[in-house]
């Protein structure tokens, strides 16, 4: 069993553009695939001119065991789909976005909980907690 969420459809791991938003946003809907970025200037054999180019997994466990063996590889990422997330613009300063959105981020924010339709109101609601993070992570 793995310690991460499966990938939305297996059929699609690699059919997502390489360049997207990095990080962000607060709340995760799906992880769409997870991904190993390899650097030549760190010693990942130069396959296209000294570029980064990353390859793709539909598990976590095959994505780390990659990067482990792999030299000039980062950690895995996860590729997640945003349905709605929240944009700070200053500090303590939410806005609730309603706009799908793929985005790559840390794998161990996946150990927040997905989002809920109730996730995003209960954070920017008047009644929330002093620490609203703990909504974000499954904490009230």
């Amino acid at each position: 069993m793995s310690r991460y969420p499966k990938v939305k459809n297996i059929e699609l791991v690699g059919t997502y553009p390489a360049s997207v938003n990095s990080g962000g946003g607060y709340v995760w809907d799906a992880v769409l695939e997870y991904r190993v970025w390899l650097h030549p200037h760190d010693g990942a054999p130069d396959l296209f001119n000294g570029d980064d180019y990353c390859y793709f997994f539909d598990n976590y466990e095959d994505a780390l065991e990659f990067s482990n063996e792999n030299q000039g590889s980062e950690e895995p990422l996860a590729l997640i789909l945003q349905e709605e997330y929240l944009d700070e613009p200053e500090p303590n300063k939410y806005i609730h976005i309603k706009k799908q959105r793929i985005t790559e981020w840390d794998v161990e924010f996946l150990n927040r909980p997905r989002r809920t339709s109730n996730t995003i109101p209960d954070f920017l609601s008047p009644d929330a907690p002093d620490n609203r993070l703990a909504i974000l992570r499954g904490l009230v």
